[in-house]
């Protein structure tokens, strides 16, 4: 059993050595703050963004971009279901003509919600509200596109991507212009699709051709992993709302890439979701060696206002 002292003295504060701030490095400075402008330009708008945390942070992250450009250095673009979901496609093309895209991986739930808007302008069914009856996943048309496209390419050693983009293209329907995967083929940017089976409503199609999906999966991955080398010197990876598939692929094809003697070093690696996922910290940011950069925020918010400092071309 051990027992306090029997007396103990506080600790005698005249002795501390005190310092000018002048002397101090302090992070944050008023020459950072925001400044409030009523001017409705997108100028004025980054101006009132203060140059503190996440707004230095995306400042620093389009700064990275925009060199990556000028260098001619791969721009890759990983993105989860739910940016498309969110209405951010029209960005993303557009990035794509202002050369900020070199190339796009979804995963599969991205392939089917691209799918659906381009064939009908909508997409994402209310999921509790069909799960109870058995209705949930098994809209015929969406499975019966997709499933058909991959079987079709899949006969012609095509990817997942570029089997639904050529189709699309094909078939031009109504709204082909919100497709990124159209997008993509019609500008011959790679666009992969990684597909874990079982995971999308369409693996419980009668129409599903594991076999032809497994096949032309794996041919994309082997084209997303000829790119992931191009990251060096100065590109960046980006991977915007996937907290599983796209991670783990990025780590695998990084390690390939190595494998071969190709390396993958001096980039980029860039997470932007409205949480912070393990996978996407570990391996995105952390595990392959790149500079890492993390910003959280919700899609709708952050994805624009990258947009609009790459397109504007502001600091």
């Amino acid at each position: 059993m051990t027992t306090m002292p029997a007396a103990i003295t506080p600790v005698d504060l005249s002795k501390v050595r005190l310092h000018s701030i002048r002397e101090r490095k302090s992070k944050v400075s008023v020459k950072d703050f925001a400044k409030p402008s009523r001017n409705p330009s997108f100028a004025s708008l980054l101006e009132c963004t203060p140059n503190i945390l996440a707004g230095s942070t995306l400042r620093e992250a389009a700064s990275d971009i925009r060199k990556a450009r000028s260098k001619k250095k791969a721009i890759m673009w990983a993105l989860g279901a739910h940016v498309i979901k969110c209405g951010l496609s029209p960005l993303i093309i557009d990035l794509m003509d202002a050369g900020f895209v070199s190339s796009v991986a979804l995963n599969g739930g991205g392939l089917i919600h691209d799918t659906e808007i381009a064939l009908y302008g909508e997409t994402s069914e209310d999921v509790p509200g069909e799960l109870s009856s058995g209705r949930f996943g098994m809209v015929k048309e969406s499975g019966e596109f997709i499933n058909s496209a991959v079987s079709e390419g899949a006969g012609r050693l095509l990817g997942l991507g570029e089997s639904v983009g050529k189709r699309l293209i094909r078939e031009k329907p109504d709204y082909l212009d919100y497709s990124i995967i159209a997008a993509c083929v019609k500008r011959g940017i790679p666009v992969t699709v990684h597909v874990a089976i079982g995971t999308d409503i369409i693996h419980t199609h009668p129409s599903f051709d594991a076999s032809a999906t497994g096949a032309a999966s794996h041919r994309d991955f082997r084209l997303y992993a000829a790119m992931v080398p191009r990251l060096s010197g100065g590109g960046v990876y980006l991977n915007v709302g996937s907290a599983v598939v796209l991670p783990e692929v990025f780590l695998k094809a990084v390690s390939l890439s190595r494998n071969l003697g190709k390396p993958v070093s001096d980039f980029t690696s860039l997470n932007l979701d409205f949480a912070r996922q393990y996978r996407a910290h570990e391996n995105v940011l952390i595990r392959p060696g790149g500079k890492p950069i993390s910003i959280v925020g919700h899609h709708e918010l952050t994805i624009p206002l990258l947009y609009k400092m790459l397109v504007w071309g502001g600091p």
